[in-house]
């Protein structure tokens, strides 16, 4: 865990220089596109010291001066697979997004949506050194939770204190300067697959850019999608990406668990391009223009010309109908939905005071889909867009920049996470999970 903490430390650090020059660029490198986003930070984003200022407040501090998206290359399941080919996607979209801005960037912060990510809930607690609480003491007591065996393969990617008590008062968002004998934290860690990861950070590096902080995509999309009063009460956003659809739990402003299913858009399209024996891209086109996983009466008699290049005039003018393109695309979406529904409840969510989801990324856009949601999930759904920031580009508004706008907010105004704070090196997290996950008993 040393090595870990030593690294994210040092990304917090090329994090710092970035918004200290006023320009940091973002870049979410997904299944189906890769964005770039290049922020300008002003003063009020970057001056006195650090805080966890809320995910709604980031707003004011920045503005996006350069924006450009290119279609993924080599990236499946929300993780790379071709090298060589998602470093040219990189490079192409970074220098588009340069030149409209019209400057370099150096410092590059990177979302990632694969990974096989798990949550625990960790817990410990620390007595105080003179009464009052100070970073010290926070450091000491993050370093007291207890760690789970999560094996090895797997890399740390958050770790962010959710809860605080002092004595017998419990509930606080920042513990600093409150009188007590006893500090009691419990966190969030969420951990990734290590090559996924590794090979991330390899591919920014060979774009010859330094990275200045990782952030999970289901995270992300979950800052710029939920309003704070979901943020506050307990909702879920489901990040319906190309290659994979992430899932968060936020509560009280803070995401307390995260996974991912290993499926997309990309699948129910590979569905549409077999079942119809038409080529991927005629099937992408056919899906954006016709799809739906609601059928009605009127969808028998609306006739879809399948078109295509083939050079047979026969099989270049098929037609189907759209009841029909329903009945290839709808089982996949449900499989999709069957599977968040599982991890919802492996998680607990039904214990939370609100049970709100919202539906976000690409794929969410397909017609009919927040009613099919409502009936599999049980709760109440709704489409959500991502928050508005200023200077960002009309084209990159939809649920598709969801997890690339939550990353401008992450990159400007990151909450606090460990190794924001000095640990005793003496005092790294032991591993045990006898503790590990009271506070999901406790508070769910």
């Amino acid at each position: 865990m040393t090595d870990l903490y030593r690294k994210q430390r040092a990304m917090r650090g090329l994090r710092r220089t970035a918004l200290q020059r006023g320009v940091v660029a973002v870049l979410d490198i997904g299944s189906t596109k890769i964005a770039c986003l290049i922020l300008r930070l002003e003063p009020a984003a970057h001056g006195g010291e650090e805080e966890a200022v809320g995910p709604m407040a980031g707003q004011a501090g920045f503005r996006v001066i350069g924006a450009a998206t290119t279609r993924a290359r080599g990236v499946e399941f929300g993780e790379i697979a071709a090298m060589q080919e998602t470093e040219r996607a990189v490079r192409t979209a970074v220098q588009a997004a340069q030149k409209m801005a019209q400057t370099r960037v150096d410092h590059v912060i990177a979302c990632m949506a694969g990974g096989m990510p798990r949550s625990y809930g960790l817990a410990g607690a620390v007595d105080t050194l003179d009464g009052t609480v100070d970073e010290g003491d926070i450091g000491r007591v993050l370093a007291a939770c207890e760690m789970p065996p999560f094996g090895d393969g797997r890399e740390v990617l958050h770790a962010q204190p959710v809860n605080f008590a002092v004595d017998d008062r419990t509930g606080l968002g920042d513990p600093r300067g409150q009188t007590g004998r006893q500090l009691a934290c419990d966190m969030h860690l969420l951990t990734v697959d290590a090559r996924a990861l590794s090979n991330l950070v390899h591919c920014i590096s060979r774009c010859d850019l330094e990275l200045a902080g990782v952030a999970s995509s289901a995270y992300a999309a979950g800052m710029s999608s939920l309003v704070e009063d979901e943020q506050e009460l307990g909702a879920a956003c489901i990040d319906m990406g190309g290659g994979a659809t992430g899932l968060s739990i936020f509560i009280k402003k803070h995401m307390i668990y995260a996974d991912s299913v290993r499926m997309g858009g990309v699948h129910v399209t590979s569905d549409i391009a077999k079942g119809l024996q038409v080529p991927l891209a005629v099937a992408e086109r056919i899906k954006t223009l016709y799809g739906g996983v609601v059928a009605t009466g009127v969808d028998d008699r609306e006739m879809i010309e399948i078109g295509g290049d083939s050079g047979d005039w026969e099989r270049d003018r098929r037609t189907v109908s759209r009841t029909e393109l329903i009945g290839i695309m709808r089982p996949r979406v449900e499989e999709i939905l069957e599977e968040v529904r599982a991890r919802l409840d492996a998680a607990g969510f039904e214990h939370l005071p609100s049970q709100s989801i919202v539906l976000t990324g690409g794929a969410s856009q397909i017609p009919g889909l927040d009613g099919l949601a409502a009936r599999i999930l049980g709760s109440q759904v709704r489409l959500g867009r991502p928050l508005r920031v200023r200077g960002l580009p009309q084209a990159a508004t939809g649920p598709d920049f969801s997890g690339t706008v939550g990353l401008c907010l992450f990159a400007a105004h990151p909450q606090d996470e460990w190794w924001d704070f000095d640990a005793p090196t003496a005092q790294y997290p032991a591993r045990s999970l006898r503790r590990a996950l009271r506070w999901f008993r406790e508070h769910w």
